[in-house]
């Protein structure tokens, strides 16, 4: 097996100079580091990431810990992560919480305990997360993703209450007052603001709130929320979906009772569908 000795001797460099190459921990001459890079090439020379990561502190890699399996909106999430992650010359460990707070805080530990230089996480509905409470006593870097906490934390996600409030405000304009809520599991922080921006936008076009209108699955599947809505005695004309989920149980609901859209009713839908 060539050793950094060889690529040295083949390039006609000392040893620290391609270490230097390798670890990309001081400048080198362009020249010398195509020289180096050409020798590592012909040797057939494989740095060993492990002791790369003992001497520099850092394992060029990062943790994604988020619910990728039951929810299929996180793909798009995983795929941007990790294209940047790339991008900067990291990788990426991924591991699945199952929006469970127990499998979240054992997905976060298993992270710390490889070694990641830092985690990406998609927080489960408890605000009182076991998870992030472990990522700041251990003082790890972590960004949290799409659901939010509290400010302190450095997060990305959308605007939720004026998004959906516009959503909302799109089927006021058309003329619908009856407007039906299915929203997402209890608990996230999405889920809360997007309800309150479903209100808000009732409250702004002047359109009395009827709770009854909103529905949350609670143990249930969508469908069956999206069903109390549609088998009302006055059911609504239009229905917001809180988010992908939602929609798509929305419309299990409609194809199950022979109900189109837009023909029979209206529908719109937070996420990219």
């Amino acid at each position: 097996m060539a050793t950094i000795v060889d690529v040295a001797r083949r390039a006609g460099v000392s040893v620290s100079t391609v270490s230097h190459v390798v670890n990309r921990t001081r400048h080198v001459n362009p020249d010398t580091q195509s020289l180096v890079e050409e020798a590592i090439a012909f040797v057939g020379f494989q740095p060993n990431a492990l002791a790369r990561s003992l001497k520099r502190a850092s394992t060029e890699s990062v943790g994604i810990a988020i619910s990728a399996i039951s929810n299929p909106y996180f793909s798009d999430v995983i795929c941007a992560i990790e294209a940047e992650c790339t991008r900067l010359g990291m990788m990426v460990f991924l591991s699945d919480t199952q929006d469970d707070p127990t499998q979240e805080l054992k997905v976060v530990q298993a992270l710390h305990q490889r070694r990641v230089d830092g985690i990406i996480l998609a927080p489960s509905g408890d605000p009182d997360s076991p998870a992030v409470a472990y990522l700041n006593a251990h003082r790890i870097p972590f960004v949290l993703v799409d659901r939010m906490l509290s400010n302190h934390y450095d997060q990305v996600g959308v605007q939720n209450k004026s998004s959906m409030q516009l959503l909302v405000a799109h089927l006021l304009s058309h003329g619908h007052t009856r407007i039906g809520y299915v929203a997402g599991q209890s608990g996230f922080s999405t889920t809360r603001e997007r309800i309150e921006g479903y209100r808000a936008a009732l409250r702004t076009a002047g359109v009395a709130l009827d709770e009854t209108l909103v529905k949350r699955p609670n143990g249930r599947t969508e469908a069956e929320a999206a069903g109390d809505l549609l088998d009302m005695a006055n059911p609504p004309t239009a229905i917001a979906a809180g988010n992908n989920m939602a929609l798509i149980g929305v419309m299990h609901a409609l194809r199950d009772r022979g109900l189109r859209v837009p023909d029979d009713i209206a529908l719109v839908g937070f996420d990219d569908f």
